[in-house]
């Protein structure tokens, strides 16, 4: 009876799982059909899921149409900078929190935990007032000091709950052996924290890449402006969209992050043990 009960748990543990996968891919699904449909399947009465004649047309609209790599290179501009200062910022400081708990810390972490909460809207003003006297609205400088600031908590949240993950065993024994505190760090930490610093940045990474609204207050020159706010140049004056080629620009803006993930999640998942082994 035991046996059967687990089972069927494992059963159902397995479809509900597949049941979420299913609703994560097929929007994915359906865009890529709709990025390669010509115009007269994209207005069918009864649209497929195989596009019946595909075509490569919408592609060449949506770069004719959009400055689609400049916006690109402002995306991965600005993502790629803000992730890596975050992680920056925030590696030293998770440090400190994990290894050194005191109210004062805890305080903290919850301030990290509480400000996650906070809408969008409800900074944007006090935020563009901040830049507007600094100079930087309209600037991508600006811009990456915001995606900084905004990814900064989440970062530092992750990454304390990978440091303390790490025995304090293995540090206290790297200096039974002689190895100083950055020594230490270096040899013994920092090969553990790989893993989590690689996936905090890929986060990071992905937030700002798709971030919306920040780009869309606070850059008004066409050339500075993001993917995502380019792609609301597909819409018409009427909210008609040219739903062809902002299919196959929305694909194109998704692409990056799926192959990021994939070639970096091998770095997620290996090594975790790579500083536990002493040398």
């Amino acid at each position: 009876m035991t046996a059967l009960r687990r089972t069927a748990t494992r059963t159902g543990q397995y479809a509900a799982l597949l049941g979420y996968l299913a609703f994560l891919a097929l929007p994915f699904l359906w865009l890529v059909s709709t990025a390669f449909k010509p115009p007269r399947e994209l207005a069918a009465a009864h649209p497929t899921w195989i596009p019946e004649a595909p075509t490569l047309e919408n592609f060449r609209q949506a770069f004719d149409q959009q400055p689609l790599l400049a916006a690109a290179g402002n995306s991965l501009l600005a993502a790629a900078v803000s992730a890596l200062l975050a992680v920056v910022l925030a590696t030293p400081m998770a440090y400190v929190l994990a290894r050194h708990r005191t109210r004062l810390g805890r305080a903290a972490t919850g301030w990290v935990v509480v400000s996650q909460a906070f809408p969008l809207v409800l900074v944007i003003i006090p935020l563009f007032l901040i830049l507007k006297g600094l100079h930087l609205v309209d600037s991508r400088i600006g811009l990456i000091l915001v995606y900084v600031v905004w990814a900064l908590p989440f970062a530092l949240w992750m990454l304390t709950g990978y440091v303390r993950a790490v025995p304090r065993e293995l540090e206290e024994a790297a200096a039974v052996d002689g190895a100083g505190r950055l020594r230490t760090l270096r040899s013994v930490t920092g090969p553990l924290l790989a893993p989590g610093i690689v996936a905090t940045a890929l986060f990071a990474f992905l937030t700002a890449w798709n971030e919306f609204f920040f780009a869309l207050v606070l850059l008004k020159s066409p050339e500075k402006q993001t993917l995502p706010v380019v792609l609301t140049h597909f819409l018409g004056a009427e909210g008609v969209a040219d739903l062809g080629p902002l299919a196959a620009a929305a694909l194109l803006a998704t692409l990056p992050g799926l192959l990021l993930f994939a070639v970096i999640q091998r770095r997620i998942t290996g090594g975790m043990l790579a500083g536990a082994v002493k040398s």
